[in-house]
């Protein structure tokens, strides 16, 4: 049919266009933050690119909707204030038929945010909690640049080194100045490298000397050695061993129904559930008077987007302290949303049809 082509060609080239723009707008925002994480120290600048695209995954969803709304906002304003909408209504059809066409469009678009939302965005999460540590069990020798001087993980320790050819592990001329209790050493070597030994991390450093001085006595001891093994860190824990609930798939979750999980599943649920409430409202929301300038309604559109996904945030909080059950929660928020935008829907479609017989009816 004519009208259910056109509009969904309209409303594709609108979400493509949008989403292109929403795209452009959030990588570039989440690139300044993770070189500014890789600058700080808290992932390895290698892995930008790769914790880049896992972050924009992880968002993609929210983009979706987002964009997905936006266009159904803006196609059908534009048709309003083009007069299109009054001729649709004059020749009978009602708001509620744009739903058909809309959703025809919107499906491929929702069942991506579904699985986005509950498969790729706790697996994007645990990719990048294994980055970060990855990065944060590289020994310390390896997280020095080669000719700087540098802190520390645990802030004790003060390294300067010349990087080994060819290993990442292993320096020469290392110069080590530690701190601790009231006690300060200096420690040099002609090379040093790192072993691991039952998940502990172990410095070892040959052909060299250290020189001990009690700040309080200023008293000094020296001391030359052709192997010296120090611990350098404390126990490493796999990342295996603990992962927050986002990074957590959704199976597992169900599994163990926690206050926590349960907050992570109302999450994921709710950008699912998000996704259809938006094409609806965004059919209700897009009515205007096309005899008024401006555009109003865009921004009440926007004003409900920032909204609504504000309490899916306030949801997941509530589901993880325990002030609302997964079950009611989901009923308050996307049943009352869901209500709410039918009952516009249904508001809006009575007052098409009236102004449709009115325009229709002979004048006296």
């Amino acid at each position: 049919m004519l009208f259910d082509s056109s509009l969904r060609r309209e409303l594709a080239r609108s979400f493509g266009a949008t989403l292109v723009v929403i795209l452009t707008i959030v990588l570039t925002m989440m690139l300044i933050r993770t070189l500014g994480l890789a600058a700080g120290g808290s992932v390895a600048p290698q892995d930008v690119a790769l914790l880049l695209g896992y972050t924009a995954l992880g968002h993609l969803p929210t983009m979706l909707s987002l964009s997905l709304f936006i266009a159904i906002v803006s196609t059908l304003t534009r048709m309003y204030r083009d007069s299109e909408m009054v001729i649709w209504f004059a020749s009978g059809l009602g708001l509620g038929r744009f739903v058909k066409p809309v959703v025809r469009l919107g499906w491929p678009v929702l069942a991506a945010i579904a699985v986005l939302a509950l498969v790729v965005w706790p697996w994007g999460n645990r990719q990048v909690a294994e980055l970060k540590d990855r990065y944060e069990k590289r020994s310390d020798l390896s997280r020095v640049a080669p000719g700087q001087f540098q802190t520390s993980s645990d802030g004790r320790r003060v390294f300067f080194v010349e990087r080994g050819e060819g290993d990442s592990v292993a320096g020469r001329n290392v110069f080590i100045l530690q701190n601790e209790n009231d006690r300060e050493s200096v420690t040099t070597a002609r090379s040093g490298q790192i072993e691991m030994t039952d998940g502990d991390r172990y410095l070892i450093l040959e052909r060299g000397q250290r020189t001990d001085t009690d700040l309080k006595t200023q008293e000094k001891q020296l001391a030359q050695f052709d192997r010296y093994r120090v611990l350098a860190g404390e126990r490493v824990a796999t990342g295996s061993d603990y992962l927050p609930p986002r990074a957590q798939p959704t199976f597992e979750l169900m599994l163990r129904p926690s206050n926590r999980h349960l907050g992570e599943l109302a999450w994921r649920l709710g950008l699912a559930f998000g996704g259809i409430n938006l094409l609806l409202l965004g059919v209700g929301l897009a009515a205007s008077n096309p005899r008024r300038g401006g555009s109003w309604n865009l921004m009440y559109a926007l004003l409900a987007f920032v909204v609504y996904y504000n309490l899916l945030s306030l949801s997941q909080a509530w589901v993880s302290s325990g002030k609302l059950g997964l079950g009611a929660c989901l009923l308050l928020i996307h049943g009352g949303t869901l209500l709410g935008a039918l009952t516009l829907l249904w508001w809006r479609d009575r007052g098409s049809a009236a102004g449709g017989l009115r325009r229709l009816r002979p004048a006296r």
